[in-house]
């Protein structure tokens, strides 16, 4: 409803330009240039918030870098049965189950070519595509289903995500597996070459991988060269929650946890995972973000970028900005 609302008003020109001056905050010290793309501020919003590519005149005004779209698939589905998203506010967490809910790569394609057709207030927000597998699709057919995405969204997004660590397809996140992923990714940087220009690939991983998973996808990556890392997806991990919200969850059952308790493990994961690339492949730092310091502290353990969802929904329009005020206290702080 919030979203619906805010998108109403920046469909009136003098609206738009005014929220736009009210929530956004640009400094030059704050562009990046990661994977070959410009980068207005490195503040984005995950995907799974504007799974159908909705609101982007509205995030746009509220200040993201960018944005990730989806996860799209490439027929239309209803995701997994209601209720499927669950508040914890004691623990400024939620669960969610959606299973993929999205209206389908061709609906997101065609709102997409609309928005880039139409002039916007401010620096160029910067789109992501995250891309997945219809439910329906077996997993030894999977990287068909991240082909049609690709395609189909190719001229419309300036990157892609590979979603394999989702945990609410089931299955989905046996195609982490070192040679499921290295039949995907190396298919897709190879169709990616047809192209012109060719598009950054990155992957998002769960940050509930062993050291021996992580190690293999830091060797397949070393190997195959992706473009980039998201760490991480949400967790099937309730260790981190407190005693109220932990009879909650049970209560709730099966879906992945984001938010305040996911921020350490997500913090060791990306610490893990860039001390071993040596910078040699950029990583968008994801989860428990909710403030400028949080995401200061992802980019000193090696994130290029860094995403917010679930503190969006907790601290609220103003989150963007604020969080890109206090990057540019410190970076100026720094001489930078």
């Amino acid at each position: 409803m919030a979203m619906d609302a805010i998108s109403a008003a920046v469909s009136v020109p003098a609206a738009e330009k005014r929220i736009h001056q009210e929530f956004r905050y640009d400094d030059p010290v704050l562009k990046r240039n990661v994977f070959g793309l410009e980068f207005p501020n490195p503040v984005g919003l995950a995907a799974g918030f504007d799974k159908n590519a909705k609101y982007l005149s509205a995030l746009n005004c509220l200040g993201f870098g960018f944005v990730e779209i989806g996860t799209v698939t490439p027929l239309p589905q209803p995701g997994n049965d209601k209720p499927r998203l669950f508040r914890l506010p004691a623990d400024k967490a939620l669960i969610n189950r959606m299973g993929f809910n999205n209206e389908g790569v061709k609906a997101a394609a065609e709102r997409l070519r609309k928005w880039k057709s139409h002039p916007h207030p401010g620096p160029q927000m910067i789109i992501g595509g995250n891309i997945g597998k219809n439910k329906q699709t077996p997993n030894e057919e999977a990287w068909k289903d991240y082909e049609k995405c690709f395609r189909e969204l190719h001229d419309t997004v300036d990157y892609f995500v590979v979603n394999v660590s989702s945990p609410n397809t089931a299955g989905l996140r046996d195609l982490q597996e070192k040679e499921s992923l290295r039949k995907i990714l190396d298919h897709l940087l190879t169709i990616n070459e047809q192209y012109s220009p060719a598009r950054p690939i990155l992957l998002k991983i769960a940050p509930d991988l062993n050291q021996a998973q992580l190690d293999d996808v830091i060797s397949l990556c070393l190997d195959i060269r992706p473009h980039g890392l998201v760490i991480s997806n949400t967790t099937i991990d309730r260790s981190g929650l407190s005693l109220i919200s932990q009879q909650e969850a049970e209560k709730i059952g099966a879906g992945g946890l984001s938010g305040f308790p996911l921020k350490t493990k997500a913090h060791s994961v990306l610490s893990y995972v860039a001390s071993n690339l040596n910078k040699e492949i950029p990583i968008v730092g994801s989860g428990g973000i909710f403030n400028g310091e949080d995401a200061y502290a992802r980019m000193q353990a090696g994130a290029d970028l860094v995403q917010v969802w679930t503190g969006f929904i907790y601290e609220g329009p103003s989150l963007a900005k604020e969080i890109n005020k206090y990057l540019v206290a410190r970076l100026r702080e720094q001489g930078i």
